[in-house]
């Protein structure tokens, strides 16, 4: 009986134990991936426009094709 109960205990001890390390491999995992994603985010910032960006560089664009088609009417009308 007392052979059984120190059996138990050091199987319930090795089960825990396990779980144990196993959440900590999750939890640096976790930790990991969290960094990785933070790091993307600065990257992706750093190549790419955003919407609003994007909008107001295409309005000065056009603003440019306007003018420089105002002045090739006004060649035209000479």
């Amino acid at each position: 009986m007392m052979e059984m109960d120190l059996l138990l205990n050091i199987l319930f001890g090795v089960v825990i134990s396990g779980l144990g390390w196993w959440i900590a491999r999750q939890h640096e995992e976790l930790s990991r991936l969290r960094i990785l994603l933070n790091r993307t985010r600065e990257e992706m910032a750093k190549e790419y426009v955003t919407k609003s960006d994007s909008t107001l560089v295409f309005s000065q664009i056009m603003g440019k094709f306007d003018r420089l088609e105002e002045k090739i009417d006004r060649l035209m009308e000479r």
